[in-house]
């Protein structure tokens, strides 16, 4: 049966305290990678999956994302008067148009978790499957990783779909991990999941990234679910208590994959997107050759 995913969830009410001083003031999820910031990569990925709705859970803190997020006529007309009407374009371009997409700003008052995070967009999904997008985890790839996601998931028979990357064994404890029943081209069909697992105990290296297309089901689940680690409502508990019950799958995407909610993470995306522009190898190059004398400086 052909299940159509129309609803996209960004849980952006976090603190982003990894990259405290940087974001006292500024949302983690506005922090550029060069020029653009994260929060466009992800809302950019979702709408070339073709979401009908966007829903952002926010803190009441971060309304500088809802600032970025829609068009903001004003400037736009400052720009063009002061005749910067290719910036202003490209700005319009990048905003999300409500005529095109229904665009949903609720609020997470409280840090209980990302499972209480998705909770709390319960209301405003559309019927059918929902899209969950984490922000700082940047994918980079055509077509983007929540496309291929949807597309697999709408023609598959998978009810919970995660995004998966086989990651080092010795990096194992900082991701949810499967426990893999059986291997099927990219689906990973699995009988368990563990989050955070030593690295002696982990039953596998496939592990879950910020991508997920979750059955309607996951709010029930989510309504009923206890408090795990940390006191926090957790979305890996919600799923796993629903294998046997409902198919739950990781998903091996095609795609470069940056944790950009760690400093080593953004830096190597901004490397990585530095390098595919010719616009910056005089930079890069200049940096290699003097490298060692700054060292040393």
């Amino acid at each position: 049966m052909t299940k159509t995913v129309r609803t996209a969830i960004f849980p952006v009410a976090g603190m982003g305290t990894r990259f405290l001083p940087a974001t006292k003031a500024i949302p983690k999820e506005l922090l550029p990678v060069l020029d653009t910031p994260l929060i466009q990569y992800a809302i950019d990925e979702a709408r070339e999956a073709g979401v009908e709705k966007m829903i952002f859970v926010n803190h009441p803190s971060k309304s500088a994302i809802e600032q970025h997020v829609l068009h903001d006529a004003k400037l736009n007309a400052t720009l063009c008067e002061r005749g910067k009407g290719k910036l202003a374009a490209e700005l319009e371009a990048a905003a999300l148009n409500e005529k095109d997409i229904e665009v949903v700003f609720t609020h997470q008052d409280e840090p209980l978790g990302l499972g209480h995070a998705i909770l709390c967009a319960r209301e405003e999904a559309l019927p059918g499957a929902v899209a969950v997008l984490l922000p700082d985890d940047l994918i980079l790839g055509r077509p983007g990783a929540l496309g291929q996601m949807i597309s697999a998931y709408e023609n598959g028979d998978v009810d919970h779909m995660l995004a998966t990357m086989e990651v080092p064994r010795e990096n194992v404890s900082a991701y949810g991990v499967l426990s893999v029943s059986r291997r099927d081209g990219p689906f990973a069909i699995c009988d368990g999941l563990v989050e955070k697992p030593d690295a002696d105990v982990a039953p596998s290296t496939t592990a879950v990234v910020g991508r997920y297309v979750l059955d309607n089901s996951i709010f029930e689940a989510l309504a009923t679910q206890e408090p795990g680690a940390g006191g926090e409502i957790q979305l890996t508990d919600a799923i796993a208590s629903a294998i046997g019950d409902k198919t739950v799958a990781g998903y091996r995407f095609a795609g470069n994959r940056f944790d950009c909610g760690s400093k080593e993470g953004m830096l190597s995306a901004q490397l990585f997107l530095a390098a595919q522009n010719p616009a910056y190898d005089e930079v890069i190059s200049e940096f290699l050759g003097t490298g060692a004398q700054a060292e040393v400086a």
